[in-house]
């Protein structure tokens, strides 16, 4: 990615890289503000275990899962190998996490409140290789790769590295290996083809039109699939769709009170258990108030 900067006769100025000089800057950039880049909780830096030392331990109160983040500034690394060796390291130690967790965030976690199965790596780097990307480029693989620069003026850039569409499944690959089928067999990885299966065509359909309806609200809105439901998100989730058997479930993430829906289409949930995030839900069973939905979860962006 080039960045300009807009000068005041309309010419474009290249902004000037300044590359990190420290692993640790790169960590005390992300550790400081996870909230605001992955929307995750910091539990512990540096967190040691089994002689093995973790960069940052954070957690996904979304997934309800752990993840390991490890900064790179150098590229000739085993993304795979090293993201599955962390993996089964806290597979076979969850007690130490939950012991962890409590302990620096003075919680009581209990090990039943945690989704192993979502459990992932991210590896942070200024860059990564044609290899390493194509290493991770699976569809069901716990291991992400975020890729920051620095630039003059203290701007920074920091952008996901995407699968491809066509990513094909990783389990062929793992199933010569015990330990990698092991970690591969406990976690899960979800695709919107998981909540797609044995449901109707028209609900698929339907279901197709309302996700590309909310994609087409604004760049970069990113399709995330978990456990129960798919996230809309844009820095953070807008809004979350359950696929049914006989329609959609909605949910829009914003608190009580700051939803403007003249129609009052959508369902006060916020004292009502639900999946989705947000206090807002609606049940849908056609394209009928499409505009009018999207004017909603436009709303949360």
């Amino acid at each position: 990615m080039i960045l300009y900067n807009l000068q005041k006769n309309n010419c474009l100025k290249t902004l000037e890289e300044k590359p990190f000089k420290l692993e640790r800057v790169i960590q005390n950039l992300f550790e400081f503000n996870l909230e605001t880049i992955m929307g995750l909780q910091i539990v512990k830096s540096e967190f040691t275990i089994k002689n093995k030392r973790i960069d940052t331990l954070a957690y996904d109160k979304q997934s309800k899962a752990f993840i390991i983040i490890e900064y790179k500034r150098n590229k000739n690394i085993s993304v795979v190998d090293q993201g599955f060796t962390y993996l089964s390291l806290m597979l076979e130690n969850k007690a130490d996490f939950i012991v962890e967790y409590n302990e620096t965030l003075k919680s009581s976690l209990k090990r039943t409140d945690v989704d192993w199965s979502q459990t992932r790596v991210i590896f942070v780097s200024t860059g990564f290789t044609e290899n390493q990307k194509t290493a991770t480029n699976f569809k069901d693989i716990a291991i992400e790769l975020w890729e920051v620069k620095r630039y003059e003026n203290s701007l920074i850039s920091i952008n996901q590295i995407k699968k491809s569409k066509s990513a094909e499944s990783i389990k062929p690959i793992t199933s010569s290996n015990t330990a990698l089928e092991a970690v591969t067999r406990e976690i899960k990885v979800y695709t919107e083809e998981d909540h797609t299966n044995n449901k109707s065509d028209d609900i698929i359909e339907l279901y197709e039109t309302f996700r590309d309806a909310i994609v087409n609200l604004a760049d970069d809105i990113e399709i995330v699939p978990k456990l129960d439901y798919i996230a809309f998100k844009k820095n953070s989730n807008i809004a979350d769709v359950c696929i049914q058997r006989k329609g959609l479930k909605l949910w829009i993430n914003l608190k009580k009170g700051l939803l403007d829906d003249p129609k009052n289409l959508m369902r006060d949930v916020s004292n009502i258990g639900h999946w989705g995030n947000g206090d807002y839900e609606l049940v849908i069973k056609n394209t009928d108030d499409l505009e009018y939905i999207m004017s909603l979860i436009k709303q949360a962006i």
